[in-house]
């Protein structure tokens, strides 16, 4: 299980990015999947899950309202709009998956997650 992770970048506050997770080799089916973001001497945050079975999201409060994740027809791409984007959110973000619909108090922990892609970094500043 490969997943590549893009679309990061420098932004003002207020702006906008999309990132990307693209599985390669397989399909999202049955799979959850999973961004999280870290920022140094701090812990892994979850932010935003997709469940494939019930087609389920699931947010992490700090950004409830403005990150939507959202998955390609192909079930090959998930992605996540970050909109109304805040000096708070800067941080080096991951997706993840694991081959299992996982129930709402798991799916957006970090820790129930297999297979990891590599980070891209969100640095929003003015």
């Amino acid at each position: 299980v490969q997943l590549q992770a893009s679309g990061g970048g420098l932004v003002q506050p207020g702006g906008s990015l999309r990132l990307s997770c693209a599985a390669s080799g397989f399909t999202f089916d049955g799979y959850s999947i999973g961004w999280s973001r870290q920022t140094p001497g701090q812990e892994r945050e979850g932010v935003a899950s997709f469940r494939s079975g019930d087609r389920g999201r699931f947010y992490a409060d700090s950004v409830k309202g403005r990150f939507t994740i959202s998955i390609d027809n192909a079930k090959t791409t998930v992605y996540v709009q970050m909109n109304n984007l805040k000096p708070e959110d800067t941080a080096v973000y991951c997706c993840a998956a694991t081959p299992r619909n996982l129930i709402a108090s798991s799916i957006l922990r970090p820790s129930f997650y297999d297979s990891w892609g590599r980070g891209t970094q969100v640095t929003v500043s003015s």
